[in-house]
């Protein structure tokens, strides 16, 4: 089905090639049109070539062309998927990070959550709006897709402000329970039912069950997972595998080439399973950037490691095109376009009574139908006790996130830092909030 499909942020080597390869290794959307958007024409350029001599030397039947300009990019298109960052991304995740701490909040991580997740918010929801605002005049029966972090508070702000506008959040952390689950409890993951659910970043298995059975699985992952993570590899070893092999471990057999270690940024997971008996799907890094009581936990070190290695794997990483699916976005895509009726297990939506416990506009991650309708979310009804605690304590820091920026409210900042309980103090909170406004002028300047 030819479809023209905009990549919004196209001139990031690693999106741009990664998802121009998903793309073209597709039946259903032969002889469709990709088009590359960013604000860079020469990393943009550089990728449109790389683009084109792979489609030409693999004889594929699509088409690709660039443009800096938003209005030719957007004009026609059926779907647009958006991946943009502003500024030097390490530099100013380091300042949402270490700027925090020096005021004495005890936060493990900087992108999501608490303070650090609200200073990114704040900094690249604008821009995210702007690109809506033309989406909506331009091509509003589009749908969106969206990967930019922080997921849910940009989605929960962007639906606030175009609440007409088909717009998805999609977050490749589900991809963790195909790789544990089948090593956990030694079957395929094809023989399990799972639904997960929560916020991005911040979700947990509600439910596992083996098909052939209907036997709840359920008692077997609460038995045996804290002895699996409990021998998982650290980051120092894995760093050690990356440097011999040039790639991370992904697959079984990866794992069982590296040395036996406790992998320490495991420890919020593991008391969430223990206390709270479920399963997160994702780790230390994100999931505590939500919890106040994860800075007295987790292994600080493992996530400094981990945070460097990351840094450098994405700095010296050579990215290159692929005919092999990397991300969820386009089968989504083919599902919509083939009224497929498949179950995708996290997609990011307004919650409309998906999870009882949490307010109708609030964009939460749960399961989804995809088929000629777009995506629909599965009901996940009442959520476990404590679990649904530990998320409504993010109602408000959603509310207010959205209201400062799009009321450009400094009052509204200032007030979403002190309902977050990942601050535990009230001195010199507005000065945290000044300090930051005044390093990150370019981007919080709007704030009054």
């Amino acid at each position: 089905m030819k479809k023209r499909i905009v990549l919004i942020g196209a001139g990031s080597a690693q999106f741009g090639y990664g998802t121009i390869g998903d793309i073209l290794q597709s039946k259903v959307l032969e002889g469709s049109e990709i088009v590359l958007h960013d604000i860079n024409p020469t990393t943009l350029a550089a990728v449109a070539e790389a683009g084109r001599a792979f489609i030409a030397e693999h004889g594929l039947p699509f088409s690709i062309s660039a443009t800096t300009n938003r209005r030719e990019a957007f004009a026609g298109a059926d779907f647009l998927i958006i991946s943009i960052e502003v500024g030097n991304r390490f530099e100013l995740w380091e300042q949402d990070w270490r700027i925090p701490q020096q005021y004495g909040v005890q936060q493990v991580y900087g992108e999501n959550g608490g303070p650090g997740g609200l200073f990114h918010s704040l900094r690249i929801i604008p821009p995210i709006l702007e690109i809506c605002a033309d989406i909506m005049a331009i091509c509003p029966q589009a749908t969106v897709f969206n990967f930019s972090n922080p997921m849910s508070r940009i989605c929960t702000t962007v639906h606030r402000a175009f609440p007409e506008l088909k717009f998805i959040g999609m977050c490749h952390e589900i991809g963790s329970l195909p790789n544990f689950l089948p090593r956990i409890l030694g079957v395929p993951y094809e023989a399990l039912e799972v639904r997960a659910a929560g916020l991005n970043h911040f979700s947990c298995v509600l439910s596992a069950k083996y098909k052939a059975t209907g036997q709840d699985a359920y008692p077997d992952i609460r038995a045996l997972a804290p002895a699996f993570f409990g021998a998982m590899p650290s980051m120092t070893t894995v760093h050690k595998y990356f440097k011999e092999t040039g790639q991370w471990p992904r697959k079984p057999e990866d794992f069982a080439a590296l040395e036996t270690e406790a992998w320490p940024e495991r420890r919020v997971f593991q008391v969430i399973l223990e206390k709270f008996g479920l399963l997160p799907i994702t780790s230390d890094s994100h999931f505590g950037e939500y919890i106040p009581w994860a800075y007295d936990v987790t292994d600080h070190k493992e996530i400094l490691d981990f945070y460097r290695f990351y840094k450098e794997y994405l700095s010296n990483i050579q990215p290159s095109i692929e005919l092999r699916l990397k991300e969820r976005i386009i089968p989504v895509i083919e599902g919509i376009l083939t009224d497929a009726g498949y179950i995708e297990e996290a997609v990011n939506i307004p919650n409309k009574g998906l999870i009882a416990d949490l307010p109708e506009w609030l964009v939460v991650e749960v399961p989804a139908v995809v088929n000629k309708d777009g995506v629909t979310g599965l009901p996940m009804g009442k959520l476990p006790h404590g679990f649904a605690g530990l998320l409504m304590n993010q109602v408000a820091v959603h509310d207010l996130t959205a209201e400062a920026v799009i009321c450009k409210s400094k009052s509204a900042a200032l007030q979403a830092l002190l309902v977050d309980s990942i601050v535990n103090r009230y001195r010199r909170m507005d000065e945290l909030l000044e300090t930051m406004i005044a390093y990150q002028e370019r981007w919080l300047g709007y704030l009054k």
